[in-house]
């Protein structure tokens, strides 16, 4: 008589994987139980498959089958990075297309949501509900200028010898500052099968991606049926916050949630309370 394995909800203890498409090999991880609509997570600037954090994943792989991934040239997969956030797009919808799935569901945090909206533009029958997080939209007001705070915070960072995303992501009050060391250790929690280190260039490609982004004409977001919930910190300083309110306005019907006293890792500092909205509203069907 046959058992059946264990299903995997620790994003500690998420299986490693590759996938070929078109010439690159993504590296993914999946857990949570399969069946249904998988939710597909789309990372951050300069992020591997080792910077979600457990708190936000775990939930949602509670019930969920839940699939992350580099982007092509980033961590563990291979290629080169692309130079615009439509290719980014490109290269979600291949990796997705390989794994043979035919609608997902997507949560996105910062480029990963410019990348996310790309997508629907591109590729709408493919994504059936978008959760959009400390991101805004193309041709957003002062999107351009994410790099001139990264590489600020970045300094900010090296002079003190701490992780740069404790100043990218967090207010630098006491509630902040320690629910930017809390968010550090949590990405250490998988001791295991970690994942490459993004590239210099690789981060430099993504930076100018981003800019590109933000200077080019607006997409038509009014054109989005997919049910979309919106998350952010009130004092985003990378994305700023007002580009979440921007993404409200257009997107028909979406909901905003934003949380007073934190940045562009919001939802990070305010997992505890975001965790199970998110699972709420993705588990709406």
């Amino acid at each position: 008589m046959s058992s059946t394995p264990d299903v995997v909800t620790s994003y500690a203890l998420a299986p490693q994987r590759t996938v070929t498409a078109d010439g690159v090999t993504f590296a993914y991880r999946e857990l949570g139980p399969r069946g249904g609509v998988p939710v597909v997570f789309f990372v951050h600037l300069a992020a591997t498959l080792d910077n979600w954090d457990p708190r936000i994943v775990n939930p949602v792989a509670a019930g969920r089958h839940v699939i992350t991934f580099d982007n092509r040239g980033v961590g563990g997969s291979t290629g080169k990075v692309p130079g615009t956030v439509e290719e980014m797009a490109a290269d979600a919808h291949t990796f997705l297309r390989a794994l043979g799935h035919e609608q997902v569901d997507v949560f996105a945090f910062s480029l990963g949501g410019m990348v996310a909206q790309d997508l629907v533009v591109a590729h709408p029958e493919l994504v059936r509900r978008l959760v959009l997080t400390g991101t805004g939209p193309r041709g957003g007001k002062d999107m351009d200028k994410v790099a001139r705070t990264t590489f600020y915070d970045i300094a900010r960072a090296t002079l003190t010898r701490s992780d740069p995303k404790e100043f990218l992501f967090f207010e630098r009050d006491a509630a902040g500052k320690a629910a930017a060391k809390a968010f550090v250790r949590r990405l250490q929690e998988r001791t295991v099968g970690r994942d490459a280190n993004i590239k210099p260039l690789a981060f430099l490609t993504q930076l100018q991606a981003i800019k590109r982004y933000g200077r080019s004409a607006p997409s038509n977001l009014a054109a989005f049926t997919q049910p979309t919930l919106i998350a952010n910190g009130d004092h985003d300083r990378m994305v700023p916050s007002v580009l979440s309110q921007d993404l409200h306005r257009r997107i028909p019907g979406s909901e905003l949630v934003v949380y007073p006293g934190s940045g562009h890792g919001g939802i990070f500092q305010f997992h505890e309370q975001f965790a199970p909205v998110a699972v709420e509203f993705l588990g709406r069907g």
